[in-house]
């Protein structure tokens, strides 16, 4: 899901920078009021950084990463997830990839507003259960599903304002390779979700989601 540089002009990445800030400063208040919802996006930020390190591959305009969106969300919940990617990314800019900072925005918003949309839609669904082992495995590949849709689009829609054309066969490429995230991380999601129930971290509970 990164866009590489040069791609997309200064101004654009401006734009994209106020957006960030923006949908952060949305979700930030009571982040601010909770010391758990401090340590979950912690965590947050800690599994999906070494994700997108242990696995990542150029294919196209982008990058196909290991997100683990799905289980850092049902886990975690929405907001530790949404603020997680960011801090994310910016370890991964300071700590291995520096050029990176520069589409910091723009790749937090490939990420968060797919999340944002879901939540607010399917993930309110997710939130009336009172035991995440009664999430069915057909829901959690709907969940992937749409996520990873949402991000495929989103890398197209940086793509259409690029300052380099980038043929769609390309995008098609990258979108179609996120398929292997579709089948991949519902193997993760329900292992995860089995294992803690079986040791008793995860069962009756209230919902993590709205923090």
């Amino acid at each position: 899901m990164h866009i590489e540089i040069g791609i997309l002009s200064p101004e654009k990445i401006a734009y994209a920078s106020a957006g960030a800030t923006a949908l952060i400063a949305a979700y930030s208040a009571d982040w601010l009021k909770s010391p758990t919802t401090w340590l979950r996006t912690g965590l947050a930020a800690f599994f999906f950084s070494v994700l997108m390190q242990v696995w990542h591959l150029p294919i196209g305009p982008s990058e196909l990463h290991m997100v683990g969106a799905m289980p850092i969300y049902l886990l975690l919940g929405f907001v530790p997830t949404l603020l997680g990617f960011g801090l994310g990314l910016l370890l991964q800019g300071l700590i291995f990839e520096p050029q990176d900072l520069a589409h910091l925005s723009i790749n937090f918003l490939s990420l968060a507003v797919p999340l944002v949309v879901l939540h607010h839609s399917m993930g309110k669904k997710v939130q009336s259960l009172q035991n995440l082992q009664d999430l069915s495995v057909s829901n959690i590949l709907k969940l992937d599903a749409v996520y990873y849709s949402g991000v495929t689009l989103m890398v197209g829609f940086w793509l259409s304002m690029s300052n380099v054309s980038t043929p769609v066969a390309d995008w098609a490429m990258f979108a179609a390779s996120y398929l292997s995230m579709v089948l991949i991380e519902p193997v993760i999601t329900v292992g995860l979700i089995g294992l803690l129930g079986v040791v008793g971290l995860v069962g009756q509970r209230q919902s993590p989601f709205k923090a």
